[in-house]
């Protein structure tokens, strides 16, 4: 999807004043609830999804239908009324699962010179989106500088080529500025996605598309990829931004090697991209592919539950991935990819909520909505057909609060909800922090464009007022710089790996904080005489406005 204006982070004086009307103190019944929310039962949760039982929760696979199962088992136990297909817990999202067999030959032919054979996993990584079992290509490069064609700033990448039935080479992320009204200056925009970057391609008729990566960029590194990209992959059955023989990523060393052919290292390439004034260019290199690919239809499912309240109109919605990669025999050692804090903590929280509403000791101001989603990691699959077939319509939606990757680490002294000072409800969180004694972390600079990385993006896109509530990196007992190491460490050793496993030393204290803030936070905004809204000028305002 191509948005019509940058993200905008507007100055709190512009948004409505409602908190004002906002009762921060929950009643009593509200309150019991709330206090049962228990640290023990999201450690038994995040134990039991990450255990070798679950087999890494993969969309369409035994692991992740069993996941599914097992959340739709505690949503009956707690009392939520099913929200599903057909009376059931279930919406059943309809996929097709590719994968690339390593045998898949990419092979990177120059006018002058020897041909370059690429190892799939070492020095790229592609899906073929079209679904077929064979792909052939034989096509020129061009280079398309960061692919992106923004009529709102000025910048048409494609400008004067023609990529039809050619290879799109293209750079990870966006052009960059400090100028918040280009590119929102530091922090990412969609158009710096690498889902943008393949349906752009695509859009251009390009039958193929490589991605460059370089590490500082893309805010991970090549392993994330090759580890992202090793399994099966999934689309939404009959999704038009898919039409790629090959979504491809090539690693910066491979890069330079195309590059060479035009006398540029890839950094300066990337540097030339990022200017005003950049023309495409064709590479004297051309790709001959052999792109095979095991495909299947299956379906897998999106669990969702709900509890009526006293009023529409003011529905809240909590989500959270179940999915994770599953299992990679061919790996050496542990071939589970178990999903510990990825994501089983922010669904064994959706969990934990649900059976803490459930207890209904008083109706909930309006109707709440618990959804675990599936293929989050297949590029926010399960999220975006939720978003498309809402269990109510999305107008009724006042919010969407999203958990997503809550390292267990102790309890916390701050909250994090990066994107969050673009809706209405910001007023209400800073004074809902403030009455919990909790530092807000609204987030600020976006390099890495975390906002459209996360389920919340999928409600988001089709107008919903969403975010993810995290904790912000602080926790009791340590200073921020602590809680940016153990992210860091995460991130480098255990993000997307085999080593992302449930340990009894994880203290899930903070994680229940967590929740506890998103029980009063969503009880507080289905309280409210309006519904929430994105800010005057938002990207996602028009599709607000258009429900």
């Amino acid at each position: 999807m191509r948005f019509s204006s940058a993200v905008i982070f507007a100055s709190l004086l512009v948004v409505p004043s409602v908190v004002a009307q906002a009762n921060l103190t929950l009643p009593d019944a509200a309150q019991q609830e709330e206090k049962g929310i228990d640290p023990e039962r999201l450690r038994q949760h995040v134990k039991t999804l990450a255990s070798d039982e679950f087999e890494g929760r993969a969309p369409g696979q035994p692991g992740g239908e069993k996941a599914a199962k097992y959340i739709a088992a505690q949503f009956k136990a707690a009392g939520l009324e099913p929200a599903g297909d057909h009376g059931t817990y279930f919406q059943q999202v309809p996929m097709v699962g590719v994968k690339t067999d390593p045998s898949t030959t990419f092979v990177l032919v120059p006018e002058r010179g020897e041909p370059l054979k690429l190892t799939f996993g070492t020095d790229y990584v592609a899906n073929n989106q079209t679904h077929t079992p064979i792909a052939e290509i034989d096509a020129p490069l061009v280079f398309v500088g960061h692919g992106i064609v923004a009529p709102e700033y000025g910048w048409d990448d494609y400008k004067g080529v023609d990529v039809k039935g050619k290879v799109a080479v293209v750079i990870v992320n966006e052009p960059t500025s400090d100028d918040p009204k280009f590119f929102n200056g530091k922090s990412m925009t969609y158009y710096g996605r690498w889902t943008y970057k393949f349906e752009e391609a695509g859009r251009h008729g390009a039958v193929a598309c490589l991605i460059v990566h370089r590490t500082d960029l893309a805010s991970y590194g090549w392993q994330v990829v090759q580890n992202s990209w090793s399994g099966e992959h999934s689309y939404l059955r009959d999704d038009p931004d898919t039409k790629l023989k090959a979504a491809s990523w090539i690693t910066h060393d491979v890069a330079d090697k195309l590059f060479a052919t035009v006398s540029m290292t890839t950094d300066e390439a990337i540097t030339a991209a990022g200017k005003r004034g950049f023309v495409a260019k064709p590479l004297p290199v051309r790709l001959k592919a052999h792109v095979i690919t095991k495909v299947h239809e299956f379906e897998a499912a999106n669990v969702v539950g709900k509890i009526t309240g006293a009023k529409p109109g003011r529905t809240v919605l909590y989500t959270a991935h179940y999915d994770h990669f599953g299992i990679d025999r061919t790996r050496k050692g542990d071939p589970v990819f178990h999903g510990a804090a990825d994501n089983a903590t922010g669904t064994a929280i959706v969990m934990e909520m649900a059976r803490a509403f459930g207890q209904k000791k008083i109706q909930p101001p309006s109707t709440v909505i618990f959804a675990a989603v599936t293929a989050e990691e297949q590029g926010l699959l399960g999220s975006q057909y939720l978003g498309m077939h809402p269990p109510v319509p999305a107008k009724d939606i006042s919010l969407d609060i999203n958990y997503d990757e809550l390292l267990p680490l102790g309890d916390v002294t701050g909250v994090g909800a990066g994107g969050a000072q673009r809706t209405t409800a910001y007023p209400i969180l800073e004074a809902l922090a403030a009455h919990d004694n909790l530092t807000l972390r609204k987030g600020g600079v976006d390099a890495g464009g975390g906002y459209y990385r996360s389920d919340h993006f999928s409600l988001a896109r089709v107008g919903i007022p969403a975010f993810s509530l995290g904790q912000g990196g602080m926790f009791v007992g340590h200073d921020e710089a602590w809680g940016r190491e153990q992210s860091r460490d995460f991130g480098q050793n255990k993000y997307h790996t085999p080593a992302d496993v449930y340990s009894d030393s994880m203290d899930f204290t903070g994680n229940a904080h967590m929740a506890r803030f998103g029980f009063e936070l969503g009880w507080i905004v289905m309280s409210q005489p309006e519904r929430m809204e994105w800010l005057p000028g938002d990207e996602f305002e028009a599709a607000r406005k258009g429900q």
